[in-house]
């Protein structure tokens, strides 16, 4: 019997021949989902040890005032409003946009649900209101990136100019005071449950939705998708123009919630609610871990990125520092977050 040539022996499966799955090639990120998952555990840890450093400061320079269980509270009230702002911004981010609007969106949402005629509806109109107006902006950004393929930084830009002036057109620059008594009820003490105030309970559950959607759905899969590689996602068969708008979509409905939140917690509807907002949420979110060109980035990352940011708010506070202190430090924490992504980026590439 003849013998087939050595040549062919040796040769592969010619074109076309299945040879069963083939292995994906190193992500250049670090290793793919478990590297990141463990990076980003290392990182939520170190964050964690940064709040507990911060404790440990304010415990020190103001003990009374600071270990005290109100200021707790106080804390985390104030961690809740810009908390669920920072989980519509991590979904945006990872998803490969930005949005520079959702302070300008919270003050129009928070405005137009606290004028006479909304408030006539009680407390289901003012929340259907701000969720309304922040899901309708949020529309507006998501078409113009999605579809009128605008840059997300200009779009949102100008919703940002936008929103702020129809504010203020609503407001005449004047503050809307709410009258609605079962909406005041929920910022006071006898609300609390077991000791947590209604809107820390409200954030919480925000949270958890923020992230079940970016770690048990398709939907965040495919955010992931789009955020690491737009065109690569496209030809897998995702709708990258789709999946943009609902995530502009998801960050409007945020801000919305958010609105209401602030609503409760002043009193009143104000065109200057969600100042720099969305530079804070973006800063939260930085500092947790999600990077800023998209493809990365986690819920809680982001969340205990604020309870860091409002902690060192709070400790400034407590010592009678001036703001402009609280701002220099808040940069240097950014830029070190920075720093830190590049680093481990660089050590993680093969």
């Amino acid at each position: 019997m003849t013998q087939p040539a050595p040549s062919a022996q040796h040769q592969g499966p010619e074109k076309g021949t299945a040879t069963g799955p083939v292995a994906a090639p190193p992500s250049k990120q670090g290793g793919g989902p478990r590297a990141f998952g463990l990076r980003a555990d290392v990182r939520n840890l170190s964050l964690l040890g940064v709040l507990a450093v911060l404790a440990v400061v304010g415990g020190i320079t103001e003990p009374d005032a600071f270990l005290d269980t109100g200021n707790f509270q106080l804390i985390l009230t104030q961690s809740s409003v810009i908390g669920v702002v920072t989980v519509g911004m991590t979904l945006v981010i990872i998803g490969g946009g930005i949005d520079l609007s959702v302070g300008a969106m919270v003050a129009l949402a928070s405005v137009w649900a606290t004028t006479l005629a909304t408030q006539d509806f009680g407390f289901a109109g003012i929340l259907f209101t701000a969720v309304i107006v922040g899901l309708a902006a949020g529309l507006v950004n998501g078409v113009l990136i999605a579809y009128g393929r605008m840059v997300p930084f200009i779009a949102t830009l100008a919703m940002l100019a936008s929103a702020r002036g129809l504010a203020l057109l609503i407001t005449d620059g004047k503050t809307q005071i709410v009258t609605v008594q079962s909406v005041l009820d929920l910022g006071l003490p006898d609300s609390y449950v077991l000791g947590i105030p209604p809107l820390v309970l409200g954030f919480a559950a925000v949270t958890v939705v923020g992230w079940l959607i970016l770690n048990r759905t398709t939907f965040g899969r495919r955010t992931v998708a789009i955020g690491g590689n737009a065109e690569a996602a496209r030809l897998a068969g995702i709708d990258v123009r789709r999946q943009r708008l609902y995530l502009y979509l998801l960050s409007g409905v945020c801000c919305g919630i958010a609105a209401f939140m602030l609503i409760i917690l002043s009193g009143s509807g104000q065109n200057t609610n969600g100042n720099l907002y969305e530079l804070d949420a973006i800063a939260a979110a930085i500092i947790g871990g999600t990077l800023l060109s998209g493809g990365r980035g986690t819920i809680v990352g982001s969340v205990l990125g604020v309870l860091v940011f409002t902690t060192i708010t709070n400790i400034f506070a407590l010592n009678n520092l001036q703001s402009d202190v609280q701002q220099i430090a808040k940069g240097a924490i950014i830029v070190a977050a920075v720093l830190v992504q590049h680093r481990t980026l660089r050590g993680g590439e093969t």
